[in-house]
């Protein structure tokens, strides 16, 4: 009989998340109501993303996806957002010299989602059309920190 929930896949690699959560959450509208009028132009919009990673247990790892951002018309603040989003994951069965990209780049890719609604509602609630980030390409984020660590030992 075969178990399929994948539990009896015995040395199989696995990534399991276990929790995912907002650890934190800000959101500034410091010029409202001023703010909420109609705009001449198109704000610009700034958004930075880091990860971070702590290990929980042998096999357990927590992971944060933070996402700032701002949207500023001219010299005037419209909003600032930031959120800190996390979530628990479990990696069985991996070569160690997987370990770090999955966590750095598959576990934020599967997040994402979850904090960019967050974002875009928070965004929303401060009076503002929802903010939709586009789609982040964790890989390439990866490489280019890579890089600059790289920069940083030569």
């Amino acid at each position: 009989m075969s178990d399929t929930n994948g539990a009896g896949a015995e040395g199989m690699p696995q990534l399991n998340v276990l929790a995912q959560y907002t650890k934190d959450l800000s959101f500034e509208n410091p010029n409202a109501p001023r703010s909420l009028g109609p705009q001449e132009n198109a704000p610009n919009i700034t958004i930075q993303v880091n990860v971070n990673l702590r290990q929980m247990a042998e096999t357990d790892y927590e992971v944060e996806l933070l996402l700032e951002g701002s949207a500023v018309d001219g010299a005037t603040t419209l909003f600032k957002f930031d959120v800190t989003y996390a979530g628990v994951f479990r990696l069985q069965n991996i070569p160690e010299a997987e370990m770090h990209p999955i966590l750095m780049i598959e576990c934020p890719r599967l997040m994402f989602p979850f904090a960019r609604q967050i974002v875009a509602d928070a965004v929303r609630a401060g009076g503002f059309p929802p903010l939709l980030i586009d789609p982040i390409d964790f890989h390439n984020l990866y490489r280019q920190r890579a890089a600059e660590a790289q920069q940083t030992l030569s």
